[in-house]
């Protein structure tokens, strides 16, 4: 019997009026080498476009990149959003620069786990790979 492997979907999105992507077409490209289907929806998104965008192309997993500082509004923003919409099952990840004392309380929100500057790119992947199967129930 052979075992077909999930394919993830991620979807990877900036929300807010940041308009520095490079390191969102980083990690889009790292997920999609590690074999997960990614989604980029781009710059300058609101929460609600977001989180519509994951309902309607049904991800795992969210991945939020924010250099602006309004991380503490948007990324707590995008996971009521998504609970509202019926998907709590998706896995919220967020990244940028992000203050080591915020981190706590956006995961008290609702954010699952976060990446500074200069977190490797295997570990984004592995943190993915271990988390998304518990999170999905599979």
């Amino acid at each position: 019997m052979v075992t077909e492997k999930k394919t993830y979907r991620v979807l990877i999105a900036k929300p807010g009026l940041d308009g520095h992507d490079r390191g969102a077409k980083v990690i889009v490209r790292a997920l999609r080498d590690a074999g997960f289907e990614v989604i980029y929806t781009g710059i300058r998104q609101t929460p609600e476009m977001i989180a519509e965008a994951a309902l309607q192309e049904d991800v795992d997993a969210v991945g939020l990149s924010l250099l602006s500082g309004a991380h503490m509004t948007l990324f707590p923003q995008v996971a009521g959003l998504l609970k509202k919409k019926g998907m709590k099952g998706v896995l919220l990840f967020g990244g940028g620069i992000i203050p080591d004392e915020d981190v706590p309380a956006l995961k008290k929100k609702g954010v699952h786990q976060v990446f500074g500057p200069g977190t490797p790119l295997s570990s984004i992947v592995g943190y993915l790979q271990e988390n998304l199967p518990r999170a999905r129930g599979k």
